[in-house]
């Protein structure tokens, strides 16, 4: 494989590619980073928000329209790769579509694993981002298992004995969590307001859990952040195109209002300190991620 920085981002359902990180993404992207979306099931869980699309030959085929819905988005976003891992959405704790034994929640764990660390070892990134492990404002089974294979997952595929059959073991540098802070949630707010407009942004979004203090890294998506709202239309099904949350705000001044993506760094086996605005901080060079035994 050519070296060459790579980028690995690990998400749970169509769209969460677009909602989380999508400026980050296409920064790197623009700037010749290799970039790989790695969706761990096909979403067909998910209501059609969408009133003009709710229709039955829509709900009756969600997972493809999901994935068609997917690959749009990851195109505008500038992923170079999409990895389906092929599991099916578990649905919210204690629902028919979480006994499903083909959804993700109650795959095999060590299957799990092994299906990321075999993308992880032909990919070869430097940086992986997942999902915190602190799920209380939406504790979604998909999005906790995300986090459980991607730390495991991390480790493993530098491990020889791990996985045979998987590719050459290859360690990952820096491990991250994506964070939905409430900074930013409170700046929108202001924003509303100060446009005498109303905030979608009520109690129970500002009161959230929130990991603001875990933050570690702010990742500038000056020039970008239109990439969350453009991936975000791509998705029609999920996306209602009048919602206040996404939309409510000119685009002109939504993309200036907190324009940083942050994240936890919560694994590093390189030197540098943080706080940090590169994810590659510290990464010296392509092969730095290389295992002993895959630099001969």
């Amino acid at each position: 494989m050519t070296e060459r920085l790579c980028l690995l981002s690990v998400h749970a359902h169509p769209d969460d590619e677009s909602s989380k990180g999508a400026g980050t993404v296409a920064r790197y992207s623009a700037a010749g980073v290799h970039t790989v979306l790695v969706c761990c099931t096909g979403g067909e869980e998910g209501e059609v928000l969408n009133p003009a699309l709710d229709k039955p030959e829509v709900r009756d085929n969600l997972h493809e329209v999901r994935r068609q819905e997917l690959a749009r988005a990851a195109a505008i976003i500038g992923y170079h790769e999409v990895v389906e891992l092929g599991y099916r959405d578990s649905g919210m704790a204690d629902s028919e579509a979480n006994k499903n034994p083909a959804c993700f929640a109650a795959a095999d764990l060590d299957e799990a694993v092994g299906r990321l660390v075999a993308e992880i070892r032909r990919t070869r990134p430097q940086v992986v981002i997942t999902y915190h492990e602190d799920q209380q404002g939406y504790p979604h089974p998909d999005h906790l298992r995300v986090h459980d294979i991607s730390v495991l997952a991390f480790d493993l595929a530098a491990d020889p004995l791990a996985y045979p059959g998987t590719g050459g073991p290859w360690q990952p540098l820096k491990l991250y969590y994506s964070q939905w802070s409430r900074r930013r949630m409170m700046a929108m707010h202001e924003k509303f307001l100060e446009f005498g407009l109303e905030s979608p942004f009520a109690d129970r979004w500002l009161d959230r859990p929130h990991n603001d203090h875990l933050v570690t890294t702010s990742i500038d998506i000056s020039g970008h952040a239109h990439v969350r709202r453009d991936a975000l239309m791509a998705h029609a099904t999920q996306i209602d195109p009048t919602s206040p949350f996404w939309f409510g705000l000119p685009p002109e001044v939504a993309d200036t209002v907190h324009p940083f993506d942050e994240y936890t760094l919560a694994r590093s086996l390189v030197d540098a300190p943080v706080p940090e605005d590169d994810l590659f901080a510290g990464v010296t060079s392509p092969t730095q991620g290389a295992s002993t035994a895959d630099q001969g």
